[in-house]
């Protein structure tokens, strides 16, 4: 009888224990860090280097893909200088002053709550590929012949890969990414960058 026990017992922890290996694990933290430029143009030159905080959820999962939404708090820090001064019209009010104030090299600083969707496409255990889109709302600290200062909206599409080991996964994101403020005010031309990050996310 003891030994029935025992053997019970035994079996109970060996299931507990894979069944603890094998646990899906839907949640995800992590941190990303990246910068960009404008496409080339004439008109103006825009440099950027960001932050973000990464929160991941699995929504479901399928036989070939995977959909997770994801969160990302961002802090993005740019500067920003118009080289074509004949941008700013002369029907612009006090345009002189102001062709003389939006040629000087500015430094910008974004406050970013990126809201995304990401589709998955594992390779095997360790390699997967994604598509990401992503928009949210902007707070831009510095007035631009190209854009308010205030509120605005950063637009993101993004393809990534990933690796993961264990519960750690690093992540390769290259970018399209374009902020304005959606017509709120009337200058609104906005910018349109190229940017490369890199990440490293947890599974809890």
């Amino acid at each position: 009888m003891i030994r029935i026990l025992k053997l019970s017992l035994l079996f109970l922890l060996v299931t507990f224990q894979m069944n603890g290996q094998v646990k899906e694990r839907n949640f995800a933290v992590g941190f990303n860090s990246g910068f960009g430029s404008e496409f080339n143009n004439k008109d103006y030159t825009f440099v950027n280097h960001f932050y973000k905080a990464q929160f991941y959820y699995k929504l479901k999962e399928t036989k070939h893909f995977q959909f997770e939404i994801l969160v990302q708090p961002e802090i993005n820090f740019a500067k920003h200088q118009l080289l074509n001064l004949y941008f700013v019209k002369p029907d612009t009010p006090n345009f002189i002053e102001k062709r003389a104030l939006y040629t000087q090299l500015k430094d910008i600083h974004e406050y970013v709550l990126n809201l995304g969707f990401l589709i998955r496409k594992p390779i095997n255990e360790s390699f997967s590929l994604y598509v990401l889109g992503s928009v949210g709302p902007m707070i831009t600290d510095t007035e631009t012949e190209r854009m308010s200062d205030g509120f605005a909206f950063a637009d993101v599409l993004a393809l990534g890969l990933s690796f993961k080991i264990e519960r750690i996964q690093f992540d390769v994101r290259p970018s399209f990414r374009h902020v304005s403020n959606a017509g709120f005010t009337s200058t609104n031309a906005g910018y349109n960058t190229k940017n490369i990050e890199f990440g490293v996310s947890y599974f809890l």
